[in-house]
């Protein structure tokens, strides 16, 4: 049984030890198909994105004409192969992981990259060029463009940038305006790709960039206005990622049968499937890192594991609250409250972000949408609409909501208290904690935030504290075509004995408490309701629960 690559980047080192890859180099052809030779692609985080530049690497290497067989010969375009293979000197370049403490920390790490890049490039390729490492960045790269065209004059270059962003994302993060300095006029980043573009006019010949978010590209602009994005292009939306066929055909040769695959399959859509990047795309797709993250657990101790992502991964992502601050005031909030509550915005995605711009709700949401915290779900009226692709994100969501109410109101939940929580709603059943958690985040909210409160903001707090209830699935009404109860939470592992809770909301004015056994009323009728449905009726050990939301007030009764 073949090795699952997971955590592994590195092409030659996957095929060479055996390694299970999953075969993306039709792509390859159809990249080079295109008019277009300078190439920006971006995909979220963990998307696979280091492993296929560096299948490019590999195939279109004039040093690896003789491996050409061992490494492609299994493969779509080893039995397609394209008039390039094998006839480029390949220079690339990985920004990831520059110290962004400071702007000459930034410069320097910058540097530093690039310097070990080209470095290696003249080593493997026997150029006679001595890297100068006074001069700057751009200069290195400058010179190393004209000493190649003087020592190969007929020979040709494909530059790979991955992680093109990385530094940026960090910057941009917390640090604005060192990002700005950057990427600004006088910038070194922007001088930088000044020279690679001038280097396509005599040595470079391909370039294919990626990484995770536009950022950079309108303050480079001037400087490099060469690229062609293919981000959100139908014919490109599968090219990293796993789609749900190659998810099954890999289960089915590491030696995972049917019967495993329809344990497995369900808990793996809920929580790493629902990407799609073109309005036109074909298919929904996986994050591959966390799949393999999932079946390499899997395939090791033969039981679903009990962490769903990992930490590694969860660092990553967890770059949420960030992002979402650089857009400020309410935008920001009514984008959260959308998103956890499932309701998808319809918003036009941005190409092109500029610094010198304040980030406004159609920024933040194609920010969002290119880190990977929402996704398209359909086209409406020509514009993507954006949602929550998956449970792990709008877990991510829901603890940021929470980490804002908790700053709003100075009220903050310790492990302990969440503790107490999962027990008395897993081995009873009941829900007080919860309630008096959301008591507490109503009771301090400020008298403007009543002014715009209503029943859908009560039912998002208690949804956002239930998603950190780890042993549970957490349902909305969204997510299951309004027949549902508001909120659903059932035990991952049934066998367990795990009590499950249903939960419906109703709101009322203060000068509306008056009609409060009227809305418990409505509302026990509607539960009562829920609960004859089949899909209801088969839970074990559940409790219902009317909640009726007085502003701060919460009316609980068990049904």
């Amino acid at each position: 049984m073949r090795k699952l690559p997971y955590g592994k980047s590195d092409y030659e080192q996957l095929i060479e030890n055996g390694y299970y890859y999953v075969d993306k180099t039709s792509y390859i052809e159809k990249l080079e198909d295109l008019p277009e030779t300078y190439i920006m692609f971006l995909r979220p985080r963990k998307f696979g994105k280091t492993l296929f530049t560096s299948t490019l690497e590999n195939y279109y290497d004039i040093k690896k004409v003789d491996k050409f067989e061992k490494l492609f010969g299994n493969t779509y375009i080893g039995k397609n192969p394209t008039e390039l293979k094998n006839s480029y000197h390949i220079l690339k370049f990985n920004f990831a992981g520059i110290d962004t403490k400071d702007e000459k920390a930034t410069i320097q790490g910058f540097k530093v990259k690039t310097v070990a890049s080209i470095k290696e490039f003249v080593e493997k390729y026997g150029i006679d060029f001595f890297v100068d490492t006074r001069d700057e960045s751009e200069g290195i790269l400058y010179n190393l463009i004209k000493a190649f065209g003087i020592q190969r004059p007929n020979e040709k270059i494909y530059v790979i940038i991955d992680e093109y962003d990385h530094f940026a994302n960090e910057l941009l993060g917390f640090n604005t305006n060192q990002f700005k300095s950057l990427v600004s006029k006088n910038g070194k980043v922007r001088k930088w790709y000044e020279i690679l573009k001038e280097g396509t006019e005599s040595v470079i010949d391909r370039i294919f960039i990626t990484g995770v978010a536009p950022i950079t590209l309108d303050s480079l602009t001037s400087g490099f206005n060469i690229s062609s994005d293919k981000t959100c292009d139908r014919d490109f939306n599968e090219m990293m990622g796993f789609t749900k066929d190659e998810l099954i055909q890999m289960m089915e040769d590491i030696g995972i049968s049917k019967k495993e695959q329809e344990e497995l399959l369900p808990i793996m859509k809920e929580n790493y499937d629902g990407y799609k990047f073109s309005v036109k795309g074909l298919e929904k797709m996986y994050n591959s890192n966390m799949c393999l993250f999932f079946l390499n657990s899997y395939v090791r101790f033969r039981e679903i594991p009990g962490q769903l992502i990992d930490m590694n991964i969860a660092s990553d992502y967890n770059k949420l609250g960030n992002m979402l601050d650089l857009c400020k005031g309410e935008e920001r909030e009514r984008i959260i409250e959308k998103t956890v509550s499932g309701v998808g915005i319809v918003s036009e995605i941005t190409e092109k972000f500029n610094p010198a711009v304040a980030f406004g709700e159609k920024e933040l949401v194609s920010m969002l949408f290119y880190l990977g915290y929402l996704t398209i779900e359909r086209e409406i009226l020509g514009k993507p609409e954006l949602k929550i692709p998956n449970t792990v994100m709008r877990e991510l969501y829901s603890q940021y909501f929470l980490n804002v109410l908790s700053r709003s109101t100075d009220i903050q939940m310790s492990e302990e208290d969440n503790n107490e929580m999962l027990r008395e709603v897993a081995f009873e059943g009941r829900i007080d904690k919860i309630v008096d958690t959301a008591h507490k985040y109503l009771e301090n909210l400020s008298n403007r935030d009543y002014v715009k409160f209503e029943e859908k903001y009560v039912k998002l707090i208690f949804y956002c504290i239930a998603m950190n209830l780890k042993l549970f699935r957490i349902k909305s009404e969204m997510e299951v075509q309004r027949k549902y109860p508001d909120i659903l939470l059932i035990p991952k592992e049934r066998d367990k004995g795990y009590y499950a809770v249903m939960i419906e909301f109703k709101y009322l004015k203060k000068e509306e408490e008056g009609k409060l056994q009227e809305k418990q009323a409505e509302a026990k009728k509607q539960i009562e309701e829920y609960g004859e449905l089949e899909e209801i009726k088969e839970i074990p050990n559940l409790h219902k629960y009317t909640v009726v939301a007085v502003n701060s007030k919460l009316y609980v009764e068990e049904v």
